[in-house]
């Protein structure tokens, strides 16, 4: 079946639950990302009811726009013969691999989504100079994602017990998560959608694929993080977690 876009955020909900539900269907980790994103998409979607944001209704377009790249994505690997970007790819393929961490999982597909299809999405619904006239509210998305991080470390921590070690060797803040800055990724993505911005829309498809080899970099890292240390500590951490698919992708799925 061909993909077909979400033209609304109550349809990347729609698309994001079908995922949920046949990755529980089928016990398979791909709906770990597809969880938590849901709930992040709820909270953009009351955030823009609220009027948290300048410009609603370009929220809801960016907010389409960028949940389409990971719905193509994830299309494109369920399709046969058709591939989605190396980073999704990876991210797809890894949640065959029992050995990773939940952390792991979910950072795959957040450094796809955000370091490589955040900064293409805004780019494309705010071209040219008009880019600038979306940053406050591009900037926004991070004091609510930060807001989340609570949330989701409780979450995580129930499912893996000894979570709190990654969080101590990251060094926990307001802007982490286990290690991974998730204002540094989205000031990257600000960084790329204004260099993306100028560009033609040819001009822009061209450049993804040197971008999306940088991001692919960055995954491999999160895969395989180097050092005997790591290795010893993500063993430890494994030990004591959830591995049932669907035990994992059912708490992900629960409202924080």
């Amino acid at each position: 079946m061909p993909f077909v876009p979400a033209q609304s955020i109550d349809e990347v909900l729609q698309q994001l639950d079908q995922i949920i539900a046949d990755s529980i269907d089928q016990a398979s980790l791909l709906g770990a990302f597809a969880a938590l994103y849901r709930q992040v998409t709820a909270r953009v979607k009351q955030g823009i009811a609220d009027g948290r944001f300048e410009d609603g209704a370009r929220m809801e377009r960016l907010d389409v726009v960028f949940a389409n790249r990971y719905l193509a994505a994830y299309a494109q690997y369920k399709a046969a013969g058709e591939f989605p970007t190396q980073s999704w790819l990876l991210a797809f393929e890894k949640t065959r691999l029992p050995e990773l961490l939940i952390i792991q999982h979910l950072f795959l597909g957040m450094n796809a989504h955000i370091n490589l299809d955040l900064g293409i999405a805004a780019a494309e619904i705010a071209p040219g100079e008009s880019i600038h006239e979306l940053e406050k509210d591009f900037m926004e998305i991070n004091q609510l994602l930060l807001e989340m991080v609570g949330a989701v470390q409780k979450r995580i921590g129930e499912l893996s017990p000894l979570f709190w070690l990654l969080d101590w060797l990251g060094g926990v803040s307001d802007e982490r998560l286990a290690g991974f800055s998730l204002k540094a990724a989205r000031d990257q993505a600000w960084r790329m959608a204004c260099r993306l911005a100028p560009m033609s829309a040819d001009q822009r498809s061209e450049e993804i694929p040197e971008v999306d080899a940088g991001v692919l970099l960055l995954a491999e890292l999160i895969a395989r993080p180097p050092g005997f240390f790591h290795s010893k500590l993500f063993r430890l951490v494994k030990w004591l977690e959830e591995t049932d698919p669907q035990k994992i992708v059912r708490a992900l799925q629960r409202p924080f």
